[in-house]
């Protein structure tokens, strides 16, 4: 890029989250001073504001007005019936050419939902997928879906077969990733009749590297470099993680408090124990990213604090310069057009 090029910067969702807008302002303003990533805040003006005041920030990071916000216990209508919301003014921007890419904490169904009215999803794309990283080693594992589209159709997976391919190679600089399918076991034939029919048709699928059937427990084994799966699945496969690794470290934590001896091991140990916290923390991924529509859409935990969101704002600004939806479009183009679906 030549020096004085303009950045478009990143469209942050200020008013969604549960912390928003506190947590979100100061995410952002984290993401501009340390992480040198330019960013515009969409919501109320004047909370906002009072939110920059806090990190003396008021005139640093553009405000762009919204009439309201999606509540975080507001489903996929909620889209419709809120047309200048928060983040439909930010996907909006991103529609015009005004922003790289979206940074939302919000609702998932609700920025999922919006994501589809506003971006649309690119051509040949049947439906949009969330691409989660998982805290696999050495390199994390992508999951796809992880709740974009709970009712999939065998045609669908092998398109986000094709997506987290795609996010694979630019996110995590894979030349040739090797996909598996979630399923309850490893031979073809196993499974419903969504994953029998779409191990055939992933089988022969040109462009796809097929390892063929995973099941739960390779989730964090990396067996494969991208797990696919419905989204119901997915978004079932990846709390159940969440919830396990948060039940592990709380009886860690009662294991080290239970004697002198083993508080003192841990000391000696906290520099690994607390960066096996920060790669299992959700919050440390930067995010999950919509993929498939015409914008960069991530979507950050909604219980995110400002590291978080400064990750996903960090994570956004990447995909946008790597051009993950370029990316994406040269590869459905590329492939064989699926029978109609909807």
């Amino acid at each position: 890029m030549s020096p004085g090029a303009r950045v478009s910067p990143i469209a942050v969702d200020a008013m969604g989250g549960d912390n928003a807008p506190g947590e979100i302002v100061a995410g952002a303003v984290q993401a501009v001073r340390e992480r040198n990533v330019p960013v515009v805040l969409v919501g109320l003006p004047q909370q906002l504001e009072e939110a920059l005041a806090e990190h003396d920030a008021v005139g640093e990071i553009p405000i762009i007005r919204a009439e309201e916000a999606l509540g975080m216990d507001e489903g996929a209508l909620a889209s419709l019936r809120r047309p200048r919301s928060s983040i439909a003014v930010a996907c909006h921007l991103v529609r015009r050419g005004e922003a790289a890419a979206v940074v939302s904490a919000g609702s998932t169904a609700g920025v999922v939902a919006t994501g589809r009215l506003r971006l649309r999803a690119q051509p040949g794309v049947i439906r949009p997928a969330i691409a989660v990283t998982l805290p696999t080693l050495p390199q994390p594992t992508v999951l796809i879906d992880a709740g974009a589209t709970a009712d999939a159709k065998p045609e669908m997976l092998v398109q986000f077969a094709h997506l987290g391919t795609a996010y694979a190679e630019v996110a995590l600089g894979l030349r040739r990733p090797r996909v598996g399918l979630l399923t309850i076991g490893t031979e073809a034939e196993k499974g419903n009749k969504l994953a029998r029919r779409a191990h055939e048709l992933l089988s022969t699928a040109p462009g796809i590297h097929f390892a063929g059937n995973v099941e739960g427990h390779d989730l964090l084994t990396r067996v494969v470099d991208v797990i696919i799966t419905d989204g119901f699945t997915g978004n079932i496969a990846l709390k159940a993680l969440e919830g396990s690794v948060r039940y592990a470290f709380d009886q860690l934590r009662e294991a080290i408090a239970g004697s002198r001896m083993a508080r003192f091991g841990a000391l000696l140990q906290r520099s690994r124990l607390r960066e096996l916290q920060r790669r299992l923390d959700p919050e440390t991924q930067g995010g999950a990213v919509l993929l498939g529509l015409n914008g960069t859409v991530v979507i950050a935990h909604g219980a995110s604090r400002a590291g978080s969101i400064a990750s996903a704002c960090e994570l956004a600004a990447r995909l946008a310069a790597q051009r993950i939806v370029q990316r994406i479009g040269e590869r459905i183009a590329a492939a064989p057009k699926p029978h109609r679906l909807w």
